[in-house]
């Protein structure tokens, strides 16, 4: 039974490699949009930037590396449609493509704003044609306005102000990241910006972007009138499923592709969703999660491989993600937004921090860990054990 899988990067890939690795023999074919060989976009925000590196990103699956495997490796080709009845995807190629089983691996499509797609200058961030573009705009050396504090903004903001840049980054929450750390730890982690030299604008937010009068952006209008005066311009808002594709397919598209536990689409026999795309119920957390971490797209890529060849589902692990910023590694392990802050030790703008979550019952939860491989460690098998949170010896924070 043949295995057609849409998305060629990392939970795409990771799913042929892992069918391949788990003793599948029969066909595999790996559709992406894009004509690059599969690459690892978490460098495009990172080393492709960098002034001192060659600008191309880690290669995920090399043609030789596919032929090894005897992956059928389709390039350059665009999914248009899902025709479940008759088990086929429509491509921009004319041909349609037939499934026996199907694997949605399309992860997401950035955010924009108004005026993003009018304006030269004005970027979002999530291809590498993407990230060579901004590359070129780097080496120019303008003035940068990065809109949104999430960790793509943060580290382009990172990337273009060690090469000595002007960078301001706008943020609409009056505390940058604290949806997902709190307050406390949020202010930390802004405090990486200023602390480089990096303008934070927060609790302001985008009205528009000024133009120069020939095409190209002169700045971003801030909601409170003032201008942020910018050559460069990064839109890093978050991003949304790719999923339009799959509009007339009749399948449950309430934020990405709703599947179950072992990542089968609902109501779509023969059918699995991998990676960013995919809502999947969580185990841990009883409830469906769409979560957008690359090491989440791996474990997506072992769960799917071993549910079509009827093998045992693996372990589930706890989230897991990390951020490099000005020369620092940011950590974060669990959910620290299902629990409340209970322990804190450092700050980020003399040394370490580690901050650890804990629900009502005092269990970690969730942890962030800024430069502290062993902390980070402690505070990970905590949270995968639903330890006790007062158990790593952090200073306690008062609820409330």
């Amino acid at each position: 039974m043949s295995v057609l899988i849409i998305g060629a990067s990392v939970a795409g890939v990771r799913t042929a490699q892992a069918l391949r690795q788990r003793g599948y023999q029969e066909r595999i074919t790996l559709l992406g949009e894009e004509r690059q060989q599969p690459y690892d976009k978490t460098a495009l925000s990172k080393e492709v930037l960098a002034a001192d590196l060659p600008g191309e990103p880690p290669v995920l699956l090399s043609k030789q590396q596919a032929d090894e495997l005897g992956i059928e490796l389709v390039l350059g080709v665009r999914a248009l449609g899902l025709d479940t009845s008759r088990r086929r995807v429509l491509t921009d190629a004319g041909e349609p493509l037939p499934f026996e089983r199907l694997v949605i691996a399309t992860g997401v499509t950035p955010r924009t704003l108004p005026g993003t797609r009018e304006l030269a200058g004005v970027h979002t961030l999530r291809t590498a044609d993407d990230a060579l573009a901004l590359r070129a705009e780097l080496d120019r050396g303008p003035r940068v306005v990065v809109i949104g504090a999430g960790f793509i903004g943060a580290e382009f903001a990172a990337a273009a102000r060690a090469r000595g840049l002007e960078v301001c980054v706008v943020e609409a929450q009056p505390t940058p990241m604290a949806h997902l750390f709190g307050a406390r730890v949020g202010r930390m982690l802004a405090g990486l910006h200023t602390v480089n030299g990096v303008t934070v604008e927060a609790g302001t937010g985008f009205a528009r972007f000024a133009d120069d009068g020939r095409g190209r952006v002169a700045g971003v209008v801030l909601a409170d009138g003032r201008t942020s005066p910018a050559e460069l311009v990064v839109v890093g808002i978050g991003a949304r499923p790719a999923t339009d594709w799959l509009e007339s397919s009749g399948l449950d598209l309430r934020d990405g592709v709703e599947c179950d536990a072992a990542l089968r689409v609902a109501g779509a026999p023969g059918l699995h969703a991998a990676g960013d795309v995919a809502r999947r119920y969580h185990p841990l957390y009883g409830k469906p999660l769409r979560i957008e971490h690359w090491t989440n797209a791996g474990e997506h890529a072992d769960i799917v491989a071993a549910d079509i060849l009827g093998q045992p589902e693996p372990r589930t692990q706890v989230p897991y993600v990390w951020s490099d910023q000005y020369g620092r590694r940011i950590q974060i392990a669990g959910r620290p937004g299902e629990g409340r802050l209970a322990g804190l030790r450092g700050g980020v703008e003399d040394g370490e921090l580690t901050a650890v979550y804990a629900d009502e019952a005092g269990r970690a939860v969730g942890a962030v860990v800024v430069d502290d491989p062993r902390a980070f460690m402690s505070c990970r098998k905590a949270v995968t054990a639903g330890a006790d949170a007062a158990g790593l010896g952090l200073d306690p924070v008062e609820a409330g």
